[in-house]
Formats: structure tokens, sequence, C-alpha cells
């Protein structure tokens, strides 16, 4: 059997690369991962938490960007796409293209079949990496069922809001912001 060799990139190669693909990729450790396209739900989801947070944070300090802002976490090297992040301090890029964030304050991720284990895993892991990150957000795309982890003055992780039905809310401390399932949910049939 005969080894395949994997190609390595350089993070400045990654970038050239990814600024004039077509589709996004993410990048750690010298690797490029294509990311897969969305199903009908996690748009929906993305785009409800887009019209609530970025209603509620009209004229405020804070600012939400969606899907395609990159995030870099020079720590470990990640680049990868949240499908919202909420910036509370002045917005600090990796150089002069403004499109890789170093500074989010609040990433909020929706489950995919494809992608859940590592949103929750490995990518949650390297989130921690980022000084900024106050809270991490998942919201589930195939059932009713949302989280927000919250980085505590010690710097500990621990699940501080929760809710599994249209009935309930999770709280986004940071910016004060109670989002009602109900909302998140808007025009979704169909989830148990």
């Amino acid at each position: 059997m005969t080894a395949v060799a994997i190609k390595m990139y350089t993070e400045q190669e990654y970038l050239e690369l990814e600024r004039a693909a077509e589709y996004k990729s993410e990048y750690y450790r010298g690797e490029i991962f294509a990311m897969s396209g969305a199903s009908r739900y996690h748009n929906r989801i993305t785009e409800n938490l887009s019209i609530e947070i970025g209603g509620f944070l009209k004229g405020k300090s804070c600012q939400s960007f969606s899907r395609d802002m990159r995030v870099h976490i020079p720590e470990n090297t990640l680049y990868t796409y949240p499908d919202l992040l909420i910036v509370c301090d002045k917005p600090e890029f990796r150089d002069k293209e403004f499109d890789t964030l170093l500074n989010p304050s609040v990433i909020i991720e929706v489950l995919s079949p494809s992608t859940e284990g590592y949103d929750q895993g490995k990518k949650f892991h390297l989130y921690r990496s980022l000084r900024t990150l106050a809270e991490y957000v998942l919201i589930d795309s195939q059932e009713i069922r949302a989280e927000v982890y919250r980085k505590g003055s010690n710097g500990k992780w621990t699940l501080a809001s929760e809710a599994a039905d249209l009935e309930g809310s999770i709280e986004i401390s940071h910016i004060g912001l109670t989002l009602t399932m109900a909302d998140v949910y808007a025009q979704i049939e169909d989830l148990g």
C-alpha cells in the first residue's frame, strides 16, 4: 500500500486561494477543508437569527455578521466561517482586506447532521482559544434545541441557557438578548 501525501498550505497560500474561490473552505494546521452547503432549515434558522439579532443590535455598539465573515484564531491556526457572530468591541482584522475577523464576542453555529459533532466538540475547543469570546451558541436544525455556553470569570465554560420547545427561550447575556424558540424556528414546519 502507498500512502497518499496530503498537500500542506501556508496561511498566506490559503488566504490567496480562499479570496479567489467560488466556494468557502476552512483551514487548520496547513490543511484546507471544503465546506458543504446548508439545508433549507439551516438557512431559515440562520436568517431568523440574523433578523432577530440584527434588529436588536441596531443603534447599539455591538454588531453582527453572518456566514461570510471569516474568523481566524492565531493560537491554533483555524480559519472558519461561523453561521453568525457578534462583535462588541472595535472589529480587529487580520489584514487590510478586512475579511478575516480576530475578535468575536459571541459565535452562533447552526447544527447540521454533517457538522454537529465537530461544532459541539473540536470546533468549540478551538474557539475557546479566542480571548474575546464570551458565549458560544448552538442551534439544532433537525429538532427544536438550543444551548448557550458562557465563559465565566475563571475562564471555565458552562452551559448557561438551553431550550427544547417552542415555548422556551435562550439568553445571550453578553448583549442582553433573550431569543424565543418560536422566533428562532419561525417558518419551519415538522421539527420535533
